[in-house]
């Protein structure tokens, strides 16, 4: 199994940023699609933002154009950039990565242990 390990979260003022940050490690052959999920007290996880291998995107709508989602496949990392945070951006976020350990192996879902954003206002 291929750990994920999440970083960047923290305390953060409303309106300001904050950039989460994910690696995969271990034995890894691909890694399809990356994304960060959150969860927030009293919901249920949800999709933030995804993105290919090959850089297709797709955020959410409470998020989409205040954050960016990036990757880089040389360091099997990917990154989240959230900016004019809000006070209902505070969640745990969880990273979530689609791989291959070896090309005959099958696709896989991983994920991090989540780390905290929390936005005072």
């Amino acid at each position: 199994q291929v750990p994920l390990v999440e970083s960047g979260g923290g305390l953060v003022q409303a309106g300001g940023s904050l950039r989460l940050s994910c690696v995969a490690s271990g034995r890894i052959f691909a890694i399809n699609t990356m994304a960060w999920y959150r969860q927030a007290p009293g919901k249920q996880r949800e999709l933030v933002a995804s993105i290919s291998r090959t850089g297709t995107t797709n955020y959410a709508d409470s998020v989409k154009g205040r954050s960016t989602i990036s990757r880089d496949n040389v360091k099997n990392m990917v990154y989240l950039q959230m900016n004019s945070l809000k006070p209902e951006d505070t969640a745990v976020y969880y990273c979530n990565a689609a791989l291959k350990r070896w090309d005959t192996s099958p696709v896989v879902d991983l994920w991090g242990q989540g780390t905290q954003v929390t936005v005072s206002s």
